[in-house]
């Protein structure tokens, strides 16, 4: 037999209502976050990847995190490559809060934004941490009312591999800046007194080399040497794909500056923070014998 007419779990007035009720412990337990959308630039068809992706947009939201003793995963483990963090959480979100305040503006004919996706990111503040999206869950709990009024999010720890961040917020552009693989050029300091400008942080950079344009980003300004003006520029790359270096001859044009100078000199590629190369580089040099034909083995 049919359900009965006189109860009805699918009102409208009590489903608001209760939407209202968990907007409204989100806000008192829940933690201040931004929610960034990833935008692919290069998407690959096969893998279904994209590793040049870049983040434009930061929405601050609230959301509770799960777990009272910490965060979730494997924590910290001594791997043979040093200490790794394998922290992962569970956000909870409210659906209209999402819809209102990411969904509404990010939202497009051609890719809708109706839930959260996998690899977008989120800034818990509370801990300094970024974490991507690994699983949406948009059923959970189970139609209560009739209705669906959270997303709970399975995330991990996210690992900063050259992205492009340009949301805004300094505090989150600042990973870009600290930990992506930059190229150095000099320039002569006296030029830009002279035009009276300089080029600006974050600006895009060109170089045109005839056959090829050389493309980057300002990640760093250092004019702290007299006489010298130093760019580390993030995110280089060539319009023919293949790999180029800045040269020394052509003048790099800022799009938003419109400065045209030529660099001194490149010093190449400076790795991200923290990097240990030189280390291993000093300590190869104590007991490897490169002179030899064959330094890991017995000599020829």
């Amino acid at each position: 037999m049919a359900t009965n007419l006189y109860f009805s779990q699918g009102r409208q007035s009590e489903q608001l209502l209760y939407e209202d009720i968990i907007i409204e412990s989100l806000k008192m337990y829940g933690q201040d976050v931004y929610y960034i959308p990833r935008e692919l630039v290069n998407k690959d068809t096969i893998f279904g990847d994209d590793s040049t992706s870049r983040f434009d947009a930061a929405y601050r939201i609230e959301m509770y995190v799960e777990g009272v003793e910490g965060f979730d995963g494997d924590g910290d483990l001594f791997a043979k490559f040093g200490v790794e963090i394998r922290d992962a959480a569970t956000f909870i979100m409210a659906r209209r809060r999402w819809l209102n305040t990411v969904g509404t503006v990010e939202n497009s004919l051609d890719e809708p934004f109706y839930r959260p996706r996998e690899g977008d990111l989120i800034v818990l503040t509370l801990s300094n941490s970024i974490f991507e999206i690994q699983k949406v869950e948009d059923e959970s709990p189970f139609y209560q009312l009739k209705d669906l009024p959270v997303f709970r999010m399975r995330c991990e720890l996210f690992e900063y591999n050259d992205e492009d961040f340009d949301t805004g917020v300094a505090a989150i552009d600042d990973v870009e800046s600290a930990h992506a693989y930059t190229t150095i050029l000099t320039f002569d300091q006296t030029a830009f007194s002279i035009a009276n400008s300089t080029y600006t942080l974050g600006e895009e950079l060109s170089q045109d080399n005839g056959t090829y344009i050389m493309k980057g980003e300002v990640a760093h300004i250092d004019a702290s040497v007299p006489g010298t003006y130093k760019l580390s520029i993030a995110h280089t790359g060539a319009t023919d794909g293949e790999y180029h270096v800045w040269s020394t001859t052509d003048p790099v044009v800022g799009a938003d500056s419109l400065v045209s100078e030529i660099p001194l000199t490149n010093t190449g590629e400076d790795l991200q923070e923290g990097n240990q190369n030189d280390i291993f580089d000093d300590v190869a040099d104590d007991f490897m014998d490169f002179s030899e034909s064959n330094p890991f083995g017995d000599p020829i």
